[in-house]
């Protein structure tokens, strides 16, 4: 087959860091293949829209990019718009059917073809590639679209755990761990490339290993602290009834990584996680938690919750919110819970979406109180922050500590008269905090 002309591509990723990493190495592979990229969407050839499905808002998100990139084909009728990623995994055809401006569509086992399906965008009908889900490569060469000092490596795919109202297994398939030489290749080919912080993400990391027979997370970690020019290393996703000492010790040995932990607990009440089909219970996360804290007093602990989810009593919920206010926790998300159709808990009798919605809210008010004082307690002390880059609206310099992961947390505005490069390590000085950031200035 004769090979297209060289494309103008502008990539539009949604979701998380895991989608992203998908969309680096579609990306890679057409830069290899001879076409460049473009953040200007009138200037290009292709849009590719890598989607999220995950909840009800994350779709909506990613149909309404879609038909975004879609309304430049008024000013470039030969504009291509190519949707992969979740979205395009668990919708298939539907989508050329709801928007049949859409080019192509490829399910996630389709991503590794992605070069010959923009190749095969030549006709009017479009093309539709749905590969099987285990097809979707574990790793590979990639582009680093976040800041050249900091990115995200997936070190597995899909998930096993089957939570009663959670999607991804039906979109992504069940867990596929990469090796640790892999993943440790990897790293390597990242630090080479000015990477200084390095964040571990997979729906569950505390699981990596586990389709082989046995835990790998611990190891793993060992590995990736030898690992030169890596300062920083940064788990996100950890599981509570998987935190084992064994993984704790791993953290509290290797000194390049932090003591930061997201460990997405969901719910307090035992019950409601029983029927969420979690692991454990109110024990098990009490557990986990207290002796993170024990082994490591100064670890940032960050957690996602869902309010609202189907039975949840108003005694269910007020147990959370105690629970919300006397743990404390550095970081906390709460999301109202949303239904996916073809889960357990989609069947189940639904609260009001308004009455989640609320709840959402409440836990969020008592946590952004909690966050405030904790910020305050930072003010006159020094913090070790990397340096993400300058903000010309502020006149600050945007950094991060060990407790901030980079869109998700808090950031540390910096005064300097003297510039900072990004990727730069220095220590602050806190002058002030608000409700979410902390204020201050570089000190030796």
């Amino acid at each position: 087959m004769e090979q297209m002309k060289r494309m103008k591509l502008a990539v539009i990723s949604l979701g998380c860091p895991k989608n992203q990493v998908d969309a680096d190495v579609m990306c890679r592979a057409l830069l290899e293949r001879g076409h460049i990229t473009t953040a200007d969407l009138s200037e290009a050839d292709v849009i590719l829209v890598n989607t999220c499905g995950f909840i009800e808002s994350a779709k909506q998100e990613a149909i309404d990019t879609i038909l975004e990139a879609c309304s430049y084909k008024g000013q470039n009728p030969a504009l291509k718009v190519v949707v992969t990623g979740c979205l395009a995994q668990r919708y298939q055809h539907e989508i050329v059917k709801e928007i049949p401006e859409v080019d192509a569509v490829v399910g996630l086992g389709s991503n590794a073809a992605i070069c010959s399906i923009l190749e095969r965008l030549t006709g009017t009908e479009p093309v539709e590639s749905y590969g099987a889900k285990e097809s979707l490569p574990l790793g590979g060469a990639r582009v680093i679209s976040t800041p050249r000092h900091y990115a995200y490596i997936k070190i597995a795919e899909g998930c096993s755990n089957r939570c009663s109202y959670c999607a991804i297994p039906l979109i992504r398939g069940p867990l596929r761990s990469r090796t640790v030489p892999d993943v440790v290749a990897e790293a390597r080919f990242l630090a080479g490339e000015g990477v200084r912080e390095l964040i571990v993400v997979a729906q569950d990391v505390t699981a990596f290993g586990m389709d082989r027979g046995g835990a790998e997370l611990a190891p793993l970690l060992d590995a990736l602290n030898g690992v030169e020019g890596i300062e920083w290393i940064r788990l996100l996703y950890a599981y509570p009834e998987r935190i084992t000492d064994e993984v704790i010790a791993a953290m509290t040995r290797n000194k390049k990584v932090l003591h930061y932990l997201d460990v997405p607990i969901q719910h307090i009440n035992s019950e409601l996680l029983r029927s969420m089909n979690r692991r454990g219970d109110r024990r098990t996360v009490l557990d986990a938690l207290e002796r993170l804290r024990a082994a490591m007093p100064d670890i940032t602990l960050r957690t996602t919750l869902i309010a609202g989810y189907p039975g949840e009593t108003p005694a269910q919920f007020d147990e959370l919110c105690e629970f919300v206010r006397a743990y404390r926790f550095d970081r906390l998300g709460c999301f109202a819970y949303s239904e996916e159709e073809d889960t357990p808990a989609a069947a189940l009798e639904q609260l009001p979406v308004e009455e989640r919605e609320r709840r959402a809210e409440t836990i969020m008010r008592i946590q952004t109180g909690i966050m405030a004082e904790k910020q305050a307690e930072k003010v006159g002390r020094t913090v070790r922050a990397l340096c993400d880059g300058w903000d010309e609206e502020s006149g600050l310099y945007l950094c991060r500590t060990a407790a901030d992961a980079p869109e998700i947390d808090a950031v540390c505005c910096v005064r300097s008269e003297t510039p900072i490069e990004p990727g730069t390590f220095l220590n602050v000085l806190v002058e002030e905090s608000d409700v979410y950031d902390l204020y201050g200035v570089p000190v030796l």
